[in-house]
């Protein structure tokens, strides 16, 4: 909890009466490695937040696994479409390494929201950086080459890049496995 107190201290003003709101309607739950905790084709009332740990969002194509996102700490996580649109999620989040998540209802940030209007900040916040991670992703793929879009990833997300597995990288950045390995060994960091 305390990362996530942190992490609103950095972007909105509250009170300590809005972090005791807070302590009373989020459950902070271990989650073990390999855990799906949102499922694709489901409809989600929940936004989590990553104190602790590696999660990643994917999408079964054909029963290949597209990975889309690769979640580090101290991020909020929830299917965007599901959660603030009540439509099914197109991606399932499971858990890559043991982690640490702080679980918020709507109905819950309905009532922090209702106690400080700083709340809608937060949520605006959240989805500015959501659209503009979406927005930065796909101009990538439409201008970077692989080679550059790992060099990227590894400059902006050097601990997900040393505890990730090459398979999830690779799905994350649109490329097979083996040209990953050998772009790996052509670089050196």
């Amino acid at each position: 909890m305390e990362s996530l107190q942190a992490y609103l201290r950095e972007r909105i003003n509250l009170s300590k009466a809005d972090f005791d709101l807070l302590v009373d309607v989020s459950v902070s739950l271990n989650v073990p490695a390999k855990t799906r905790f949102l499922e694709e084709e489901k409809s989600t009332d929940v936004l989590y937040f990553l104190s602790e740990g590696i999660v990643r969002g994917f999408k079964n194509k054909d029963g290949k696994l597209v990975v889309e996102h690769l979640v580090g700490p101290n991020q909020f996580i929830t299917s965007m479409e599901s959660f603030f649109q009540g439509l099914p999620s197109v991606d399932t989040f499971e858990t890559l390494s043991n982690c640490l998540l702080v679980r918020i209802s709507r109905a819950d940030l309905e009532r922090l929201k209702a106690a400080n209007p700083a709340w809608n900040q937060l949520i605006e916040s959240i989805i500015s950086e959501s659209l503009q991670c979406k927005m930065e992703r796909i101009h990538d793929f439409q201008t970077l080459t692989a080679k550059e879009r790992y060099v990227k990833f590894v400059e902006t997300n050097p601990d997900l890049a040393l505890r990730v597995s090459i398979e999830n990288i690779a799905s994350f950045l649109g490329v097979e496995p083996p040209s990953l390995s050998r772009i790996r060994r052509q670089l050196s960091f």
